[in-house]
């Protein structure tokens, strides 16, 4: 095994020896809301909106984006589990900034293998690559309020989704952990 698996289920065993209560826990979160964020390691949703163990769905991807999926994941939330107000949370400093749909498609049909950012951009290491990632959408963007509000608007305007359930619209700060309010965002996602 790595030393990750180890360090992993070293923890895990930890963690599963003062579980205690947690194995009843409500299917339903206990607070009533669902948070879609990116997968970034630096964000720690439980950390920045006070959840514990059961409060909230935490639905994560790649720039916290509103996917097809994460709408899915979103509608299953209300629809089965009661959530009744959702938040999309963006943050400052995101690598989906860092490249374009074509670059990684780019990227993708030289190598594989991880790249490496520099100064002037992505630089691929080589090795055998498909042109497969060309036909993805990669879901990049260059304005971080703009990409909140879009996300926003997507899913507001989403025919599975009530308009009932308010969308808040938010930017984590990585430099100060602060969560900064998007009011655009907020605004197209009143209820109706």
């Amino acid at each position: 095994m790595s030393k990750i698996v180890d360090e992993v289920l070293s923890a895990n065993a930890a963690y599963a020896a003062e579980f205690g209560a947690k194995g009843k826990l409500a299917m339903p979160p206990a607070r009533r809301f669902a948070i879609l964020t990116c997968m970034d390691a630096r964000l720690d949703p439980a950390k920045y909106a006070g959840l514990a163990e059961g409060d909230a769905h935490v639905i994560r991807n790649a720039g916290g984006r509103a996917s097809d999926d994460a709408i899915r994941s979103l509608v299953i939330s209300h629809k089965l589990l009661g959530t009744g107000e959702w938040f999309v949370i963006h943050h400052t400093n995101c690598g989906m900034e860092t490249f374009t749909d074509e670059v990684m498609g780019d990227l993708l049909a030289s190598s594989l293998n991880t790249a490496e950012l520099t100064p002037t951009g992505w630089r691929d290491r080589g090795g055998g690559g498909s042109p497969e990632g060309r036909y993805v959408k990669w879901l990049t963007f260059t304005d971080l309020a703009g990409s909140v509000a879009e996300d926003v608007r997507r899913i507001r305007g989403h025919p599975l989704v009530p308009g009932g359930i308010p969308i808040y619209g938010y930017i984590y700060d990585v430099g100060s952990g602060k969560l900064i309010e998007v009011p655009e965002a907020t605004e197209a996602g009143a209820p109706a």
